[in-house]
């Protein structure tokens, strides 16, 4: 049953789209109207120029940003992406998110987050060290341990922030690990964190099943995305009794009612493989000792597209790929029962509306994909100790943190009789930050 309405607001834009679920919470949130009107506004964001001498021989010019939102209550935390698709407008929604992000699930931190404008897959290895160290010493004066802390993010991994460690100690003449999360554990990263954020989807897709007394137990699940979070979750939500009936990248989606086998597709993927070549049964995908000249032989999905993936009758849809793919445009489409965002502002405020008005429950991004950051936070914490965890107490303090921050936004849903989840979770986080803002007072 819808709670509450508000007036649709279209727009393409991740920054209004921010400030519209914001808007939204306002009237909700025990927060003083000119704290809240900070809140709207990033602190600062610098765009760098990137020189790059390429394998090829030729120099290209690429373009970076890196925005820190707000620092109200602890230093900048934030991935860092590389994409086509990234411009200044998107790195600074990234930031607020992560600013709201960290509020809810109670970090020490603010919000940051920083991108490269390229096409990884069109760079070599040395290529991407390049653009990377470039990056690094273009953004290291805004960057460090007590200041901002990068991390992994779209199409970088521990490779880029081992790059970004380095880079960062060679100027400060010792090993900071502690500058970036994200890293191999080598050099100071922590185990849980490549599948933190899926475990957290994971485990919060289970927090929200036992919310609504329904059964995870061969319920149907659709996946938007089969990279790092993706592909995580699939594994985890397999292995608790889901059914996991669709999947993607790039060149499209497996679709299988009965399920997938995701174990045989991550193995896949893992080994460079796309979906295509899944689909159509490319023996590479198969273990040794299935493979056939006769194609697939362990799975028979069907290839859709990913607009068609979204509009799967299944017990809950899983966006884990770009933001802004549930539109006023294709909201009507939907056919699932329930929404849990691993992506980063997946749906438009005007889809959101829809969505509560169809009593379709969406755990939000800021909520929903916080596995990430607070592993991050727990790396960080253990450089800064010189002391490490094992795999056991990592996870085990991310299911407490992150179920803590589930509870307490049900709580705040239920008990205010909120619109829908996202609102509950913003009020949270927005009285969170204006607090720490109302006792720091405003300078000078």
């Amino acid at each position: 049953m819808t709670r509450g309405r508000v007036a649709p607001i279209m727009t393409d834009d991740p920054f209004e789209n921010m400030l519209a679920q914001m808007d939204r919470a306002e009237e909700y949130a025990d927060v003083d109207h000119g704290v809240f009107e900070r809140l709207k506004h990033p602190e600062r964001t610098l765009k760098v120029t990137l020189p790059v001498e390429l394998d090829s021989g030729e120099t290209e010019v690429f373009e970076g940003y890196r925005c820190q939102f707000d620092s109200a209550r602890g230093p900048f935390k934030g991935g860092v992406r590389f994409h086509p698709s990234v411009t200044q407008r998107e790195v600074e929604a990234l930031a607020g998110w992560m600013t709201w992000k960290t509020a809810l699930v109670d970090l020490p931190y603010g919000g940051a987050k920083g991108g490269v404008v390229c096409e990884p897959k069109d760079l070599t290895q040395n290529d991407l060290e390049s653009l990377t160290r470039r990056y690094t010493e273009g953004i290291r004066r805004m960057i460090g341990p007590e200041t901002d802390v990068p991390a992994p993010d779209m199409n970088t991994n521990p490779q880029t922030m081992a790059w970004m460690m380095d880079t960062y100690s060679m100027y400060e003449g010792h090993s900071v690990p502690q500058v970036v999360t994200g890293k191999p554990l080598e050099i100071g990263g922590t185990p849980g964190r490549v599948e933190a954020t899926g475990r957290g989807v994971s485990i919060v897709t289970e927090r929200l099943f036992d919310y609504l007394d329904r059964d995870l137990s061969n319920a149907s699940v659709a996946i938007q995305g089969f990279g790092n979070v993706g592909s995580n979750a699939a594994r985890l939500l397999d292995e608790a009794g889901a059914r996991i009936v669709a999947t993607s990248d790039v060149t499209g989606a497996a679709y299988d009612p009965d399920g997938l086998d995701v174990a045989a597709l991550g193995a896949h993927v893992d080994a460079g493989g796309l979906i295509e070549e899944y689909v159509a049964g490319d023996p590479r995908a198969l273990p040794e000792d299935r493979r056939t000249s006769g194609g697939n032989q362990w799975d028979d999905p069907d290839r859709i597209t990913n607009e068609e993936l979204l509009t799967l009758d299944v017990d809950v849809l899983i966006p884990a790929a770009v933001e802004g793919v549930i539109t006023a445009d294709n909201v009507d489409d939907l056919r699932t029962s329930a929404i849990v965002e691993a992506a980063n502002g997946p749906t438009t405020v005007a889809a959101d509306e829809v969505l509560a008005e169809r009593d379709i429950q969406v755990v939000p991004d800021i909520l929903a994909n916080a596995g990430g950051v607070i592993v991050s936070y727990l790396e960080w914490v253990q450089n800064a100790q010189e002391f490490s965890w094992p795999l056991e107490t990592v996870n085990a303090e991310l299911e407490r943190r992150i179920g803590t921050a589930f509870d307490q936004t049900i709580d705040q849903y239920d008990r205010k009789g909120l619109p829908d989840l996202r609102t509950a979770a913003y009020t949270l986080a927005l009285e969170r930050t204006a607090s720490a803002h109302e006792y720091r007072g405003l300078f000078p």
